[in-house]
């Protein structure tokens, strides 16, 4: 028992717990379809901007959540429709979804620039 303890207390005082944080997910994002959309903090959400492409400049986001998983709307710019959404960090990762009635949904997958 001393033994898992004594492993335990090294393993959090190494950082190696922190394999097990949540990714976050604001940065520089490479979009599925090639534009570098970015996320960051706007007020108690995260907003989603577009920062190259044709409609750079756009906010197509908004999203909450902590951890790993946000909950929000996603705005597809080039048909200017807007859909519940969600997001789910893993890694370099960030999958995207956005879905119609909560029935017919697309996923994306962006990954971290």
């Amino acid at each position: 028992m001393i033994r898992k303890t004594t492993l335990i207390l090294a393993m959090l005082a190494s950082g190696a717990v922190q394999a097990f944080a949540a990714e976050p997910i604001e940065g520089s994002w490479k979009t599925a379809s090639g534009e570098t959309a970015a996320i960051s903090k706007c007020g108690s959400a995260y907003c989603v901007t577009l920062k190259t492409g044709k409609h750079a400049g756009k906010q197509i986001g908004k999203m909450s959540g902590t951890g790993s998983d946000y909950k929000g709307e996603i705005t597809d710019p080039e048909a200017n429709k807007t859909y519940n959404g969600s997001g789910s960090v893993s890694g370099n990762a960030l999958k995207m979804k956005g879905c119609v009635m909560s029935v017919f949904c697309k996923t994306q997958t962006w990954s971290r620039l």
